[in-house]
């Protein structure tokens, strides 16, 4: 039986964080990256974690480390180029203990956004248990692709920062493109870049990272009704008790629109979002003893 505490998550915060613990800039080993996620699972701040994600080069590697897991029990979402769609399910499906649960699927650069949604739709067959986010490319193609995934299945993904200066969208194109989702009434997750919960300069890189309760409150406001200057002044705000403030004032609604963003730690960014007043003591206590 689950921890009765682990109900007392917010519903702002429920699942928001898929553990992308092997990617940069954690880069941990698979190795330990799958028993800390267990432990994370099993945890009081259960509720606050979603999948753990792998690419799908590197699936052959998961079985080892979930052996003696109970059978489809370790959620997983699967980073995959279109091509290999259909490759890595079955992949995923040879692993006893995996549940596949997500698919994030990058789009080639010569692939048009008309034919994405066939190609997934042959790609998938009868695989319809996982959801699936198409990563909507930063280029021309981005509203097309967004009107072709409306009333489809298919959710989209979002790149909001990177390893790189070119990977991190601007607060006027994530805003921009936050609108656009809203006005296509496509869901979405975001991918890399959201180390923290409030925008900030990352003082080794001098990067400019997007903070997620940020982004938690932008799409809150579009779906308000904001406009594109509101949501770039609200992504740009860097005063916690003001976003934090927004941020538990939001609907339920905008976790219908956002539903997740990887991160590399699940610990760090909950325990921001504890030290801003957006979870519980148990919560708190248990996040502080996961973390010693």
């Amino acid at each position: 039986m689950s921890d009765p505490r682990t109900r007392e998550v917010p519903q702002l915060l429920a699942g928001l964080f898929d553990d992308a613990a092997v990617f940069p800039p954690g880069s941990l080993p698979i190795e330990e990256a799958v028993p800390a996620h267990v432990k994370h699972t099993r945890s009081a701040h259960a509720g606050l974690v979603g999948p753990f994600v792998l690419a799908a080069k590197d699936l052959d590697r998961l079985a080892e480390p979930t052996t003696g897991l109970p059978a489809r029990s370790f959620d997983l979402s699967v980073t995959v180029p279109l091509p290999g769609v259909r490759d890595a399910i079955a992949a995923a499906d040879r692993i006893p203990a995996v549940r596949l649960v997500a698919l994030e699927v990058s789009v080639p650069d010569r692939t048009t956004a008309e034919e994405v949604v066939p190609a997934l739709a042959e790609a998938l067959g009868e695989n319809d248990t996982a959801t699936v986010y198409v990563e909507v490319p930063r280029d021309g193609r981005r509203d097309a692709l967004l009107a072709e995934l409306a009333g489809t299945p298919y959710l989209a993904k979002f790149r909001t920062g990177g390893v790189r200066p070119d990977l991190h969208p601007d607060e006027h194109e994530l805003a921009a493109t936050v609108l656009a989702a809203v006005r296509a009434h496509v869901a979405f997750k975001a991918t890399a870049g959201l180390h923290h919960a409030l925008r900030n300069t990352d003082p080794q890189t001098g990067f400019e990272q997007h903070g997620f309760l940020n982004l938690l409150v932008a799409t809150g406001a579009a779906l308000d009704g904001a406009g594109e200057a509101e949501l770039v002044r609200l992504l740009a705000d860097r005063d916690g008790e003001r976003v934090a403030r927004r941020a538990g004032a939001l609907s339920p609604r905008v976790r219908e629109l956002f539903r997740s963003f990887g991160t590399c730690s699940v610990a760090e960014p909950a325990a921001e979002s504890a030290v801003l007043g957006l979870l519980p003591a148990a919560v708190v206590a248990d996040l502080t003893e996961v973390s010693a």
